[in-house]
């Protein structure tokens, strides 16, 4: 597997900034200074956040929607947990007009669809 990175046993890096997802998708995070894991799995995602978790280490880390849905353990500590490492998603890049991020499930659990369809006030 390749992949990008600042090594990341340095304990005196500052945030480390990762993005997991489809190679396609990789190529423009590593443009951009971003450590780079094309095509990991939940696998790898659990590996990764076990070590920052051990070395104590902030991180900001997007996933593309499959990964960041995959229910590992630690993925769900990390995000019920908040702190020093924040996951967030980015929508696919072959399908960008079909990414429903997670949180509107939740908005139209809650208020309905009515939310989500207001107009442009």
């Amino acid at each position: 597997m390749s992949r990008t990175t600042d090594q990341p046993g340095d304990a005196g890096a500052g945030t480390r900034l990762i993005a997991m997802g489809s190679a396609a998708l990789m190529e423009g995070f590593a443009l951009i200074g971003f450590e780079t894991w094309p095509d990991a799995g939940p696998d790898q995602l659990e590996g990764i956040l076990a070590e920052l978790l051990r070395h104590r280490r902030q991180a900001l880390i997007f996933l593309e929607p499959d990964l960041a849905r995959s229910g590992g353990p630690l993925l769900h500590r990390v995000r019920t947990e908040g702190g020093r490492i924040v996951v967030t998603e980015v929508p696919p890049l072959q399908a960008p007009q079909a990414y429903h991020p997670e949180v509107e499930t939740l908005v139209v659990s809650i208020l309905g669809q009515a939310a989500l369809e207001g107009g442009d006030e």
